[in-house]
């Protein structure tokens, strides 16, 4: 069993070295980079207009607090924070020494059914984000009664590859499993793939955080997706060991 694994940076290589301690092969192939974003400057004075910060991933919290510390700003202690997954959870959480809650499933369904959102009247609502993403959750808010903007912290930037170059290279390496932990980065990853190389991307395994995006993988004419209800580097580990064992057991 071989896996490949699309998360960009630091976490995409700590993911392969877990899945290599677990005796499962792992190949790390980023799609994305990331940047500072275009409203990044204008974080200090958002944060002091709202009642509510929502994350949305470690590197929009990465960026805002890189952001903050240089310019000698901290995170207001009279506000509320919220962020889609645990880890995201926990590397805000440990920035502005407060509570932050966060869904058990890592998606926008769930997490607009945490009890801070219950009843959002009025509520003044900061979406730290990239360039786009979580659409989802700023219109069931706004639809809501809350009044919500977004900050666009980080950018993301897409990295094209020589898909025969790259597609050869997986195949000598024995991929069988492709770990793809979003939806732009799917639909960027298929359509980086010529025609010719269709047949090897339709018989790999499509490990994915949530049923949203396996539906989105399914529509795109992929055939075998595991939704495994978390994007954490150990969530996923779980989830390909134990497809490693069930194939063992076959």
């Amino acid at each position: 069993m071989s896996v490949l694994v699309t998360r960009p940076g630091q976490p995409g290589e700590a993911l392969c070295h877990q899945l290599q301690a677990v005796g499962i092969k792992a190949v790390h192939h980023p799609l994305i980079d990331f940047h500072a974003g275009s409203e990044l400057e204008q974080l200090p004075v958002r944060l002091k207009q709202c009642d509510l910060v929502i994350a949305v991933s470690r590197q929009a919290v990465l960026y805002s607090q890189e952001y903050l510390d240089l310019h000698g700003f901290s995170w207001p202690s009279d506000i509320r924070y919220l962020a889609i997954g645990q880890k995201t959870a926990q590397l805000l959480s440990n920035f502005t020494q407060q509570t932050v809650n966060y869904p058990a499933i890592s998606d926008s369904e769930n997490f607009l059914s945490l009890p801070e959102l219950s009843a959002p009247v009025g509520l003044r609502v900061e979406i730290l984000r990239g360039n786009g993403g979580r659409d989802l959750i700023a219109r069931q808010l706004k639809s809501q009664g809350a009044a919500v903007n977004y900050c666009e912290v980080y950018q993301r930037e897409m990295l094209p590859f020589n898909t025969r170059v790259a597609v050869s290279g997986w195949q000598k390496a024995a991929i069988d499993c492709v770990i793809i932990t979003s939806e732009q980065q799917l639909r960027f990853f298929v359509t980086q793939l010529a025609e010719y190389n269709m047949p090897w991307l339709l018989n790999q395994t499509f490990y994915v955080p949530s049923e949203r995006i396996a539906h989105d993988a399914q529509s795109l004419g992929i055939k075998h997706t595991i939704a495994v209800g978390s994007a954490s580097n150990s969530d996923l580990v779980a989830a390909i060991l134990a497809e490693k064992n069930d194939r063992n057991h076959e």
